[in-house]
Parts: C-alpha cells; sequence; structure tokens
C-alpha cells in the first residue's frame, strides 16, 4: 500500500522526485544577501537592512555539526507520540552552513547515534519521516554523517 507524503510544514524543503536531489530551502535577501531558515516572505531581518525583496533560495546540503544532543524524554503535545508505543530516544543536531553563515537544527537520521558524532564532522541534509497517521507520512528532514557512515 502506497502511503501520502506529506510535508510537516510546506515550503521549508524539496519533496522532489523519489533519487531526486532532497534540500532545505530559504529565502535570501535582495539587498543585502542574508539567509533566512525558516524561510521569511515578509521583510529582511537582519537589522542593519530595510530591505523586502526576499528570493526563495535551496540551501547548502552540507554543514559542520556545530552541536548535538540526545532526546531521552517523551515530548509533550502537540508533538506527536503515541503513548502506547516504546519511547525511542532520537538525537538533534545544530548543523553550521558555512555558505549562509548559519545554523540549522534538525533530528539526526534514524540510525544515527550520539557516540557516533563530533563537533565539526560533515554532515548532510537527507528526507524523512517525523511521523504518520493512517495512510500519510508526515516527511521533515534529517541530517547524517556524509557518506552514510559514522566514525
Amino acid at each position: 500500500m502506497s502511503r501520502t507524503r506529506t510535508p510537516v510544514v510546506a515550503g521549508w524543503f524539496t519533496e522532489g522526485p523519489p533519487g531526486g536531489e532532497f534540500r532545505l530551502l530559504g529565502t535570501r535577501c535582495t539587498q543585502c544577501g542574508s539567509y533566512f531558515f525558516p524561510r521569511e516572505d515578509s521583510y529582511c531581518r537582519n537589522p542593519a537592512c530595510e530591505g523586502e525583496e526576499l528570493t526563495q533560495v535551496p540551501l547548502s546540503p552540507r554543514g559542520r555539526i556545530w552541536s548535538y544532543t540526545d532526546g531521552r524524554y517523551r515530548p509533550p503535545a502537540p508533538y506527536p507520540s503515541d503513548p502506547d508505543q516504546a519511547w525511542k530516544p532520537y538525537v538533534l543536531i545544530a548543523v553550521e552552513l558555512a555558505v549562509e553563515r548559519m545554523v540549522v537544527l534538525g533530528q539526526a537520521a534514524p540510525s544515527v547515534r550520539v557516540a557516533e558524532l563530533a563537533v565539526g564532522m560533515e554532515v548532510e541534509v537527507v528526507p524523512g519521516v517525523l511521523n504518520q497517521d493512517g495512510d500519510t507520512l508526515f516527511t521533515t528532514w534529517h541530517w547524517r554523517p556524509v557518506g552514510g557512515t559514522t566514525r
């Protein structure tokens, strides 16, 4: 049975065809060149700029780990967490994108463990699933060490 793939937040990443390039989507101010993620569509958030024209841009597919931690608690509502299911810890990674000069937070791919990570390690953004409900997969992004391996 095929499930419907629905982005958790529309417009934050590409879904693309299977096997296509997956990218986070941000915006860039046409006046000062500042990047934003999550996207900004109203005005430039750079306090030194009065720009109001922003364009959508794909963000760098790779970055370096700035920080990381493990989530060993069940999150409160409204985050999806089935109390009837055994709890599985997850890994959060803050990734610095050098070109954009920003840090983007996201979960690690499900097979990645905290003990396998290090600050400065190169990671890449990949498609992921946050939750499923009936016939729907709610899609998001994950970070994984470059090459799909860990140190």
